[in-house]
């Protein structure tokens, strides 16, 4: 007997429509509010107050990965237990603070830092990166910089690194703070497109609190971006977060 091949194309309809409806209700709104409340339970157990969890995408649409925000006085110690809890439930993809640390399964060694730090502070001896005035956006002409401070930082996958941003004492101190922390945010995200992973990456404005020492709180020199390299751990990616080939 010979089929139609519209009646192939028919039933692979069918299927595809199946398949879709079978993972929307898998991993549809209910799903994830079940996952919310689970997750919230966990907060509460750590005594983690002022945590805000959200299980939505970038478009506000229910989601298995996690942002966590708020919290900011809990301790290191205590952040890890939070995001390692809600990263345990069965169903969450993936858990990150809105400051840009993000839980990865690893080992509780932690092994010494690298060069890294060393590389991208000789980079940043003669060149500095460089905004457009009064603002977070990268200026065209450290483009180049950022691919190399990027190529510092890849040998150190596993690094916590720390994105400092800094600014001089004109202006108010709330918009410098402000200014700093964007563009500290701006270099992050500039890294994260060069292929750092956003897990190892935590960005901080200070505004003009911490001038260069020897340098008048006023001079332009202050105005400036600094890495540190505070651990460096071994990663295990997990089926979620493991990248497909290149």
């Amino acid at each position: 007997m010979r089929f139609s091949p519209v009646l192939f194309l028919i039933a692979g309809a069918v299927l595809v429509a199946c398949a879709a409806y079978v993972t929307a209700q898998m991993y549809g709104p209910a799903f994830v509010a079940e996952l919310e409340a689970e997750a919230e339970s966990v907060a509460a157990n750590a005594d983690a107050r002022g945590v805000t969890i959200d299980f939505a995408d970038r478009f506000g649409s229910p989601a298995r990965h996690v942002l966590l925000s708020g919290g900011e006085d809990l301790s290191e110690t205590k952040r890890a237990k939070v995001a390692r809890g809600i990263a345990a439930l069965p169903g969450v993809g993936g858990v990150h603070w809105a400051d840009g640390t993000m839980f990865a399964a690893s080992s509780e060694e932690v092994v010494s830092p690298h060069h890294c730090q060393d590389d991208v502070q000789a980079l940043l001896r003669a060149r500095s990166i460089r905004f457009e005035e009064s603002s977070a956006r990268i200026d065209r002409n450290s483009l180049i910089l950022l691919d190399e401070v990027a190529d510092a930082l890849a040998p150190c996958l596993g690094a916590i690194v720390a994105i400092s941003g800094h600014t001089d004492s004109s202006g108010p101190e709330q918009g410098n703070l402000d200014l700093s922390r964007e563009r500290a945010m701006a270099v992050r995200d500039a890294l994260i497109d060069r292929g750092i992973p956003r897990d190892g990456l935590r960005y901080a404005g200070y505004g003009s609190q911490e001038p260069v020492e020897g340098l008048d709180p006023t001079d332009p020199a202050n105005r400036r971006i600094e890495f540190s390299v505070i651990s460096t751990q071994p990663v295990v990616p997990t089926p979620v977060d493991t990248p497909g080939p290149r």
